[in-house]
């Protein structure tokens, strides 16, 4: 069976303060730096909303560098996803460029909205994006239910893009359910949460739509399927991106027990938060000073 990476969507949220940051601490912590002791794989989300700067990847090989198994993934600029233009590859590859020089980029995920639905332009548009980022590691996510059919996995294949199952809210039968495909030797599992209340409501913003706690059973359900993945791929990223108030990364601490056994470390906000933590982690005391 392939490397199992578990990892969180993000290190930059307000909320954690107090609970994965150190309270009292959080506006003087290198949240990089903290968050790489507790978990294998981190998603690089301001990609999305802008190219990296070279400089900017420099310092986050810099920032974790007492973790050389550590890893990123990266989320492709918007440009290739949700806008009619031409797509910023150069400029994406280019920000991302330390990352791969340093062995540090497992992916770059290219993120499409619940609109893209599997056509022949839509192909067409996936065959380009492939051909652009030739020789870099791609991850395809699609939502949308259109995309469950036979064939999709020799497609994908053929032009070297891996696949991301997604768990999502299950609002109804036009959402995608997480679908265990390996089509390159890294494969992807992104988890969003189950708030099926607040996943489309209009009014809903960021936090409320990714307020969700899996729960045991849930976890275990999940762990299954990240093990079967990762017995067809040369490595499994699994990536948490419930994050409101550091319920991704309990999650995700919670499924590294459930797959390895082993307690791993978690910061002691973090338990306080979620108490169930405290009889399956290593509780972290230490501060930042």
């Amino acid at each position: 069976m392939g490397r199992i990476r578990i990892g969180v969507a993000g290190w930059d949220y307000p909320d954690w303060n107090g609970i994965v940051y150190p309270a009292g601490e959080a506006a003087a912590t290198d949240r990089l730096a903290w968050i790489v002791r507790f978990v294998d794989v981190v998603e690089i989300n301001s990609t999305f909303y802008r190219p990296a700067a070279p400089r900017t990847a420099e310092s986050w090989v810099r920032r974790t560098a007492g973790r050389p198994d550590f890893t990123f993934t990266a989320k492709a600029h918007r440009s290739w996803t949700h806008q009619r233009k031409e797509p910023l590859i150069r400029e994406t590859l280019d920000g991302l460029e330390p990352l791969r020089e340093a062995g540090r980029l497992a992916a770059i995920l290219i993120q499409f909205p619940q609109s893209f639905h599997r056509s022949p332009e839509a192909m067409d548009h996936l065959a380009r994006l492939a051909d652009s980022g030739s020789g870099w590691p791609l991850v395809l996510e699609v939502r949308h239910s259109s995309w469950n059919h036979e064939g999709l996995k020799e497609i994908l294949a053929d032009v070297g893009i891996g696949w991301c199952a997604v768990d999502q809210p299950r609002t109804g039968p036009a959402l995608l359910p997480p679908i265990p495909l390996v089509t390159a030797p890294l494969s992807y599992l992104r988890l969003h949460g189950r708030n099926t209340a607040d996943w489309f409501r209009e009014d809903a913003g960021r936090d409320a739509r990714y307020d969700y706690f899996y729960s045991q059973e849930e976890i275990g359900e999940l762990a299954e399927l990240a093990t079967a993945m990762a017995g067809s791929s040369e490595e499994l990223i699994l990536i948490q991106n419930n994050h409101f108030r550091g319920k991704a990364l309990a999650n995700a601490l919670q499924m590294k027990y459930r797959l390895t056994g082993e307690a791993p470390p978690a910061p002691e906000t973090l338990v306080d938060e979620y108490p169930g933590l405290a009889n399956i982690c290593h509780i972290i005391r230490d501060r930042l000073f």
